[in-house]
């Protein structure tokens, strides 16, 4: 049975003897902030998900949309957090203009010239690539939250079902776009997490680029 995030860490957290106290310290926060954590007064972001995961001895993890931690990935989760899996394959960390052109080239950008790889621990084709989260346009204030300063696994090979997040290429747009794409009524959007964003209509105005598969923190291996 899967578990809301907040019941998993207060278990950890009284078998191990860590205090709401030290869990604050850790984490540089308020102990009320804590607090509002782990009684779901308020929702923390992905990101404070995984470092109190982590601080707790969790290395194997995967974040559900709905705030549940689960061993293996659910229907609907597309992004895993995962610390101590077999890695399986290392990845080029493009821009987000290149993003937009990646898989016409014979030879994508010359990725021997490309100075920074990452590893993953998801099986993906040979044409993934990795891309640094801009902005907070998929910051979401509960749930499944993607900030600013992790970076995304995209497959261009994985097809684009409804629900899943995206990396699109709007045709009035410079740069690709990171959103979840959403099939609703016979009409296709792509949604932002963060509400504060509208959903944009696509009707044949842009390319699904690929799949988002993976995510992490950006200074995490």
């Amino acid at each position: 049975m899967k578990m809301k995030w907040f019941d998993v860490a207060k278990i950890r957290m009284r078998e191990s003897g860590i205090t709401q106290e030290k869990l604050a310290e850790h984490l540089g926060i308020t102990k009320g902030a804590v607090s509002h954590w782990l009684t779901a007064k308020r929702e923390p972001s992905i990101n404070d998900i995984a470092k109190i995961l982590n601080f707790l001895g969790m290395r194997e993890f995967i974040v559900n949309p709905d705030g549940t931690i689960s061993e293996t990935a659910g229907s609907n989760a597309n992004v895993e957090w995962i610390g101590s899996k077999e890695v399986k394959g290392n990845f080029p960390v493009i821009s987000w203009v290149s993003a937009g052109n990646w898989c016409e080239a014979v030879e994508p950008y010359h990725r021997k010239s490309i100075d920074r790889w990452l590893d993953t621990t998801v099986d993906c084709s040979d044409s993934a690539f990795w891309l640094d989260v801009k902005g907070d346009s998929m910051t979401s204030p509960v749930g499944l939250s993607i900030p600013e300063g992790m970076v995304i696994l995209v497959d261009p090979e994985v097809e684009p079902i409804n629900g899943k997040l995206v990396i699109a290429k709007i045709d009035s747009e410079n740069e690709a776009t990171f959103k979840k794409y959403v099939e609703d009524a016979g009409n296709r959007y792509l949604k932002p997490l963060n509400p504060q964003y509208s959903m944009i209509p696509i009707n044949g105005n842009c390319r699904i680029i690929g799949v988002v598969v993976d995510a992490k923190i950006a200074n995490l291996p």
